[in-house]
């Protein structure tokens, strides 16, 4: 039962693609790094880490290799953050790309990712194809809002209301799909109604129940 919706709201890795995580943590069974660490060590100092100040463009690529890895060092374990970044292009979910192209032929649609200027386009892609195949999907977006051109991020609250802006409607009205919990917790204070996505045949379904259509 749609109850007033009227947009749906993206996040892009993690739900299109597959989480950026899971690339994380072959790389940590690569390196020998403990479980987890690279997502904890994202996790300190939030908004003013390594990471945080990459995907508001404040640093280039180089600087945030070199910040990162002193991170990680400052944490005992040594990384190298150029494998760290080409691991951030996931792989496509078709089913949740068919969920989008269903959703978007009734409701608004607007991406909303974190993303550093590294590989090909919103999606970080670094294979040719691949960027080719991210770049159709983003046309599906009547909106893509980038951290990396605007210089703020989620979970900050006026990435949000960005989105809402470009598509003239209230959070209020809004469904917005992302895959952390943190980036979810900003949403709900706007009212927007949220789903966290913990894999694409549960986040479909979430999201069927709140439209109202058929999205497989």
């Amino acid at each position: 039962m749609n109850d007033g919706l009227q947009a749906v709201l993206w996040d892009f890795g993690g739900v299109i693609l597959s989480s950026p995580f899971d690339a994380f943590a072959a790389y940590e069974r690569e390196a020998g790094l403990p479980e987890n660490f690279i997502r904890l060590l994202n996790a300190r100092n939030p908004d003013t880490n390594a990471w945080a100040r990459m995907e508001r463009s404040e640093i280039s690529t180089d600087a945030f290799v070199t910040l990162f890895e002193a991170e990680a060092l400052a944490q005992g374990h040594r990384l190298d953050g150029q494998q760290v970044l080409a691991r951030l292009s996931g792989d496509i979910r078709p089913d949740m790309v068919e969920a989008l192209r269903r959703v978007r032929t009734r409701y608004r649609v607007a991406c909303i990712t974190n993303n550093v200027k590294s590989g090909t386009g919103p999606g970080m892609a670094r294979d040719p194809e691949r960027a080719r195949q991210i770049a159709e999907i983003m046309t599906l977006f009547e909106h893509v809002v980038e951290s990396s051109i605007l210089g703020m991020r989620k979970p900050d609250p006026r990435i949000y209301r960005h989105a809402c802006e470009l598509l003239g409607v209230a959070p209020e009205r809004c469904v917005y799909l992302d895959d952390l919990g943190i980036n979810l917790k900003p949403a709900r204070a706007l009212g927007m109604r949220t789903i966290k996505v913990l894999g694409s045949a549960q986040a479909i379904g979430e999201l069927e129940a709140v439209t109202g259509m058929a999205l497989r």
